[in-house]
């Protein structure tokens, strides 16, 4: 039976990092609330942690957050005034679910980055799978953000989580891919915040600039960024960096584990991780070598709707044998267009591509 389409909500913040705050937690207080039931069972199941013991962790997260991103701890700050929370640190457990959980979800997500050679077709394509559990469907939202002078972010995240997937308006993009590894390190800046701080910036070179002179990242994960100039894969841990460049063909793709950073110690793959990079990899490269128009619509067609080895498939299945916190599936699917002087533009479709169920295409900006 397929499940019935529910439109994603849609909401756009503005003003002071307080003022945007209070307004997600004021407009998504129930979802956040949700998210909170939703980690914490998980958090339980992965790392036998109850909510006590994760805001516990929290709270050495928050002190890294407030001395160097105070803006956007005063943003989360506002979250949870504006959602009626006991604190800030339910906040922060959010946006700490991956440094909290030591590696241990098993997040999918297959990503590509390409920047088009033939001629007329100058742009850089950004897409991706985002592969999880299904019950967080329901809490997700398409968030717009303008603060401070900085460009606007169009993305898409979880309510309660400040950084995530998606592009600005100086046409600078990132999507991510979870790395199972250890450590982390409470004094670096989450994962999910050095999503924001991405799709805060002008260009990628400013984006990781500022990454590195935050001192790195907590714990271990891929962000895939892009703008006009092309793509580039930041393969980032607590313990070092290692960066991605593009192929011949203009292409950087990526799974579910390090393909150059040896810095840390992953703590066992997603078994089709190395399938997926090997299919998308082949699947793009006819696509190119067929000189095919690549847009949203044939990427969704071509390579992300693709069942190869399923459950665990580009496009994901859930895998009934597994308990029901670990069985992930595509739960929506992203193709983001950064061109120089023109309008970055996305396509969204909640649900996965080309099975029936998926919902319409959804437009960024809105």
């Amino acid at each position: 039976m397929v499940a019935e389409y529910i439109p994603p909500e849609k909401i756009s913040l503005s003003g002071s990092s307080r003022e945007i705050g209070l307004e997600h937690g004021r407009r998504l207080a129930g979802k956040i609330r949700s998210q909170m039931q939703i980690y914490e069972s998980m958090f339980q199941h992965t790392s036998k942690l109850d909510w006590p013991s994760v805001r516990s962790i929290a709270r050495e997260y928050a002190s890294t957050i407030e001395r160097l991103t105070p803006d956007l701890y005063e943003e989360m700050r506002g979250i949870a005034e504006g959602a009626g929370l006991v604190d800030v640190l339910d906040v922060v457990a959010l946006n700490c679910r991956s440094e909290i959980a030591l590696g241990l979800f098993s997040d999918g997500c297959t990503s590509l980055g390409w920047r088009m050679r033939r001629e007329g077709e100058g742009d850089v394509v950004l897409a991706q799978n985002w592969d999880w559990v299904e019950s967080v469907k329901k809490n997700l939202v398409m968030m717009s953000i303008e603060t401070g002078g900085l460009p606007k972010v169009f993305m898409v995240t979880e309510a309660g989580i400040i950084g995530k997937i998606g592009f600005n308006s100086s046409s600078v993009g990132v999507c991510l891919n979870a790395i199972r590894a250890k450590p982390a390190d409470s004094s670096k800046i989450p994962v999910h915040l050095a999503l924001r701080i991405c799709l805060s910036s002008p260009s990628a070179a400013d984006a990781v600039s500022k990454l590195e002179s935050l001192g790195g990242v907590a714990s271990s994960a891929h962000i895939l960024i892009a703008d006009p100039s092309g793509p580039k894969g930041l393969e980032l841990s607590p313990l070092g960096n290692a960066y991605l460049d593009p192929d011949d063909r203009g292409m950087v793709f990526h799974t579910n584990h390090f393909l150059s950073n040896k810095y840390v110690r992953e703590t066992g793959w997603l078994s089709g991780s190395s399938i997926r990079l090997a299919r998308v990899e082949e699947l793009a490269r006819e696509m190119d070598e067929k000189g095919e128009k690549v847009d949203g619509e044939i990427l969704r067609k071509s390579i992300f709707a693709d069942g190869f080895n399923a459950p665990q498939a580009i496009c994901a299945q859930e895998d009934e044998r597994l308990p029901v916190q670990s069985r992930v599936r595509t739960v929506f699917s992203i193709a983001m267009r950064l061109g120089e002087g023109s309008t970055p533009k996305g396509e969204v479709v909640w649900g996965r591509p080309g099975s029936g169920e998926e919902g319409p295409i959804l437009d960024m900006p809105w």
